[in-house]
């Protein structure tokens, strides 16, 4: 089966060598088969290899080829949920644990990279950017739940003048900034877990669709071959399709893109972005931001709720971009991109099991970057035979997207349309 290469972005045109994997072609057994080849594959497989598991990944086409090779690579902390909402599910004690978890994958993703020296210039800071009063509320209230749940990595920013600091835009007025999140190439960074992997005795195969999964069996039958397992991880998220209908119904594949400027030159660069964090606004359909190593502003935002690319994108980007860096007039784009991230509708992750073989995760809802390195080793964990955390998120609500098949996506539309006209609220 032909392989389709990474989609042509920034992150592809800078990534590290790597190396093809090849097809599965054969009949093969395994202790777990692996099915996608993303940061919560990657990270399962080899939280799973480390623990002397026989690990068999299957990626229909190349390793960061979805989400995990085309997002916005910023390190956010907690759940896209509120944290109120996190409180409000499980209690506060389980919400401080859960908490604890989202801040362990922050640190899986600094142990990986310095213990298997990934190139992904991992870069600390993250600073979430109000333009009115109740932003800035809004940012002043998260302070404080977050606290509650025992992180202090943060600081709220009062007032303009320092907001500048960390995006210099005029829009802002203030704003939280957090020490404790930061940004990443995501592509990089899946490509350094694979590699780290397949050395640890995973088998890797590539251009290797699954085209039916029996999670009774724990088999997976491809165009050229099949797997055998004691169990199964499946991690395909936005990327699942109908294989497995009893979680099609949890998760929506959502369209969200980037563009990347022309280079600015260092000190224009800087210019926009002195501390070098990431940058987010606090609208619902948020603007995301940050700068290159190269000195290009990497500007993310807008969705899709069907599987189509916008009109114009490229223009529609720009537009978003001259809101935020009017000053940015002369300045175009080099790439435009976009693929898929898979929201619930609570946006919690969704982990669980199927069965007693088959495990899973999904729906991210835009916070894979950190989520997914614990959700891996909470699955490798429960394989293992240590359940209590998975347990701990099977507690967290998810509830069917309603309408079905046919209704879901313009339901989802609809509720959308409250949020934006939300976001226009002094």
């Amino acid at each position: 089966m032909s392989r389709q290469a990474h989609t042509d972005s920034w992150y592809a045109a800078t990534a590290r060598p790597q190396p093809h994997y090849p097809e599965l072609t054969e009949s093969l057994s395994c202790d777990v088969c692996v099915v996608g080849g993303g940061y919560t594959g990657v990270t399962a497989a080899l939280e799973l290899a480390e623990r002397g598991f026989d690990v068999v990944l299957l990626e229909a086409n190349r390793i960061g080829w979805g989400a995990s090779g085309r997002n916005g690579g910023q390190i956010c902390t907690g759940f896209s949920s509120s944290p109120d909402k996190l409180i409000d599910w499980v209690g506060l004690d389980d919400a401080r644990r859960l908490f604890a978890m989202t801040e362990e994958g922050k640190q899986i993703i600094r142990d990986r990279v310095a213990r298997h020296d990934i190139d992904c210039d991992l870069t600390w800071g993250y600073f979430h950017a109000a333009d009115r009063p109740r932003e800035l509320r809004e940012c002043e209230e998260a302070a404080e739940t977050l606290s509650k749940l025992g992180y202090e990595a943060q600081e709220v920013v009062r007032d303009a003048e320092r907001a500048q600091r960390h995006a210099a835009s005029p829009r802002f007025i203030g704003g939280l900034y957090e020490s404790g999140a930061g940004h990443l190439h995501p592509l990089n960074y899946c490509l350094g877990l694979a590699r780290a992997a397949a050395q640890t005795g995973v088998r890797i195969f590539e251009g290797t669709r699954a085209l039916t999964i029996d999670t009774e069996a724990a088999k997976v039958s491809t165009a050229k071959g099949e797997v055998s397992a004691k169990f199964l991880v499946l991690a395909m998220n936005a990327y699942l399709g109908d294989l497995v209908p009893g979680l099609r119904s949890r998760i929506m594949p959502v369209g969200t893109y980037i563009a990347a400027t022309e280079t600015l030159g260092e000190n224009r660069a800087k210019g926009l972005i002195p501390g070098n964090a990431a940058v987010a606004d606090m609208k619902f359909v948020l603007n995301y931001f940050r700068r290159s190593p190269d000195h290009r502003l990497l500007f993310g935002g807008r969705v899709s709720y069907s599987t189509l690319m916008p009109p114009n994108l490229p223009r529609a980007m720009r537009k978003k971009m001259l809101e935020v860096y009017p000053d940015l007039a002369d300045v175009g784009f080099d790439f435009t991109w976009g693929g898929f991230v898979a929201i619930t509708v609570e946006r919690s992750p969704h982990l669980g099991r199927l069965g007693r073989r088959t495990y899973f995760a999904q729906g991210f809802s835009g916070s894979g970057v950190t989520l997914t390195g614990i959700a891996g080793r909470v699955l490798a964990e429960a394989i293992a035979g240590q359940a209590g955390r998975l347990d701990l998120f099977a507690k967290l609500p998810h509830t069917p997207f309603p309408g079905g098949r046919i209704l879901r996506t313009p339901s989802l539309v609809l509720a959308m349309l409250w949020y934006r006209l939300r976001d226009l609220v002094p």
